[in-house]
């Protein structure tokens, strides 16, 4: 661990969302990542999006971890992730573009499961039928990928290697797509060309795939840095999201664990991204959510449009109940705060702390999605900066106006947890890092 002495960096730790996902972990994992031999992706698909920028140049991951902009890191997809070969190419392809080499430094889990046009098709059905109760996926394959993974008829990468006309392989796609044409009328798929498309993807894969997990314990035994990249955000997680409006995986600490083949005590510290307003894409509860003109103020703002989209978010104010869940469900140690640049336009600024329903106050988001539906937000107001100075670009505390430091110090104590890092602007050059924090331990 972190010896202050010697102020050498060891340990490993993990990056996870705070809030309803898109909250900047890209930009933070960007940052650390020199002080890392290794960064590794432990679930979700390309549905989620990391937005880096570089100098004024964008970069935008969907699959691959942050930490491949820095020559020299290595970068590790996990079993826990589902991958579409397709555009894991796409995004090696478009990197290379940008001058970024991603040869020998990609590695892809030989456990993780495969996203297949089956699964996007399934996925835009079920989404039409659900109408006005759907839940506003991507509809990129991501849900299908991981019912197939929980129903034991997914595929596996390690399971592209035969594609012999009698292996494993042929006879799931046979039975996947024999499914897949029952349900959605129309043009039929074939498995047989499903399988010559493979043949290329397995030749091109190929390279990239190993046994993710040795991989991994390999480096913990000889003492190599990781940092744990999660995506998403914890009120995303399957299990304590905001359900049935969630993602397919765990996107909370434990699907770290689970998504990399490493136990809790690789972990040594968890450090959770957090928005200083709240957004989410998509349907399902956002209960500090603005609208109309405050709303769309706050989008403009912040930018608030999907990096794997471009659909336009969702937005409202700071909700302390949920990040202080999130710091529960985590075992969350530091906060890094994003965007408060956002908020210099600003006269006034909320946060929630609680959520009246009816008679009940309640501090803690309730599992019946109905009740938190229901739910108005306990607001406290707090004065925003117009006039006394700006914080873009900021990247000593001291350089903020003392409204915006007392609005960090009320976040701090409502969340219960320090905040270790502060972003002032999309550049990674635009963050505080306080010197006392959990992060410095691993700058250099």
């Amino acid at each position: 661990m972190f010896d202050v002495m010697t102020n050498s960096r060891t340990g490993h730790l993990a990056i996870l969302g705070a809030q309803w996902g898109d909250e900047g972990k890209g930009k933070i994992v960007d940052l650390l990542a020199p002080s890392f031999t290794i960064v590794a992706r432990s679930q979700g698909g390309h549905n989620a999006g990391h937005t880096v920028f570089v100098s004024g140049e964008q970069f935008i991951l969907h699959l691959i971890p942050s930490g491949i902009l820095h020559d020299g890191v290595i970068c590790v997809i996990g079993n826990g992730v589902v991958v579409d070969p397709t555009a894991l190419f796409a995004e090696i392809d478009h990197l290379a573009e940008q001058g970024i080499d991603t040869t020998g430094r990609l590695f892809v889990s030989d456990r993780a499961h495969v996203i297949l046009p089956y699964h996007r098709d399934l996925e835009a059905v079920s989404e039409a039928r659900l109408g006005s109760q759907a839940i506003g996926t991507t509809s990129r394959g991501i849900g299908p990928s991981y019912e197939d993974k929980a129903g034991r008829r997914g595929i596996r990468i390690a399971d592209l290697a035969d594609r012999s006309e009698t292996g494993h392989l042929m006879t799931l796609l046979d039975a996947n797509v024999s499914a897949r044409n029952s349900v959605i009328p129309g043009v039929q798929m074939s498995s047989r060309s499903l399988l010559d498309e493979l043949e290329a993807v397995w030749t091109r894969l190929a390279p990239m795939v190993t046994d993710t997990s040795a991989f991994l314990h390999k480096a913990l035994a000889e003492n190599t840095s990781i940092l744990f990249e999660g995506a998403q955000g914890s009120m995303l997680d399957i299990d304590h999201g905001t359900f049935p409006y969630v993602t397919s995986s765990n996107s909370t600490i434990g699907g770290v664990c689970t998504g990399l083949g490493v136990g809790p005590k690789a972990i040594d510290a968890v450090l959770g991204i957090v928005k200083v307003y709240s957004t989410r894409v998509g349907a399902g509860p956002l209960p500090t959510e603005l609208t109309g003109s405050a709303g769309d103020r706050l989008r403009e703002s912040g930018k608030e449009y999907g990096a794997s989209t471009g659909r336009p978010r969702r937005c409202g104010w700071f909700d302390a109940v949920a990040v202080k869940y999130a710091v529960q469900v985590n075992g969350i140690d530091a906060l890094a705060l994003t965007k408060l640049d956002v908020l210099d336009d600003q006269k006034e600024i909320k946060i929630c702390t609680g959520y009246r329903c009816g008679d009940i106050l309640l501090k803690a988001p309730p599992a019946d999605i109905g009740q938190l539906g229901r739910c108005k937000p306990e607001y406290e107001v707090l004065a925003g900066w117009v006039g006394d100075g700006s914080c873009a670009g900021a990247r000593l505390e001291s350089d903020l106006p003392a409204a915006a430091r007392a609005y960090i110090e009320r976040l701090e104590e409502l969340s219960g947890v320090p905040a270790a890092i502060i972003s002032t602007g999309s550049d990674r050059k635009d963050t505080i890092v306080r010197e006392s924090g959990l992060a410095s331990r691993w700058l250099k």
